[in-house]
């Protein structure tokens, strides 16, 4: 049913936890399902210089908030913000029908944290 690489993020999942003082965060549920992705960045020179993210459900949502750490960690912002959910299922090596809305998860909390970041600096 998983890719490899969807089993190894869920038994090894990278940037687990939290940050402290983190610049943003970004935070989002799936009623249907019962999924939380909690997704914190720190920002240094307009590139994402550290995440970390707790994620609360199933492994394909596990694996799909470890890879998308890994995909933007070093990137600008707008960059970071490019990745979807397709290309975060491709690194994957894909994932099933029934659990594509995993990626879109991590896809709108990276984009709600970068919003969370960019409020607090603007005002």
């Amino acid at each position: 049913m998983y890719s490899e690489k969807v089993l190894q993020h869920f038994y090894d999942p990278k940037n687990w936890g939290r940050l402290d003082n983190p610049d943003g965060i970004g935070e989002i549920g799936n009623p249907t399902c019962g999924d939380v992705l909690k997704i914190y960045i720190k920002v240094k020179d307009n590139k994402i210089s550290d995440i970390k993210f707790e994620t609360l459900g199933c492994a394909a949502a596990i694996a799909v908030s470890s890879i998308t750490t890994e995909m933007i960690k070093g990137k600008t912002l707008d960059d970071a913000l490019k990745i979807n959910k397709e290309d975060i299922a491709k690194e994957l090596g894909g994932l099933p029908p029934e659990k594509m809305h995993c990626s879109n998860l991590a896809e709108e909390a990276l984009r709600l944290a970068i919003e969370n970041y960019r409020t607090k600096i603007n005002n």
